[in-house]
């Protein structure tokens, strides 16, 4: 029987380094900032800045705010129209965070779902890495 000599596959191209996103905000969370920022009477062009603190009951504590202009070191973002601000401390205890919006009974608010967190306090806005 004839060997049969069959073309050797070119080796896969590796995918390009991509560093992991900072911050996910999730479309209800972006719905609810922009209703927030509305019925504050600030205009679209306000921003979210997004940002980690010293305090709170676990040791850390997430700081939400409206600006209108980005800081010269900020990384930002944009989801759906909206630009989020982080500071580059900020950025470090972010990585890889998610923030929702939930409505229920045990609760009404933005969710943090933050992998560095080791520990959490029961309002759910302070944490502990």
């Amino acid at each position: 029987m004839p060997e049969i000599d069959f073309p050797t596959p070119p080796a896969p191209t590796p995918a390009p380094a991509q560093a992991p996103e900072t911050l996910h905000v999730t479309a209800k969370a972006v719905r609810m900032i922009k209703l927030t920022r509305e019925d504050e009477g600030l205009s679209a062009e306000h921003g979210l800045r997004v940002a980690v603190r010293g305090g709170g009951c676990s040791g850390f504590e997430y700081a939400l705010d409206f600006e209108k202009d980005r800081r010269e070191t900020d990384e930002v973002f944009d989801y759906e129209g909206l630009r989020v601000y982080v500071d580059p401390i900020s950025a470090r205890y972010l990585k890889g965070t998610t923030i929702d919006y939930q409505l229920g009974v045990a609760g009404t608010g933005f969710k943090f779902s933050n992998p560095k967190a080791v520990g959490t306090c029961g309002c759910g806005s302070s944490f502990a890495v």
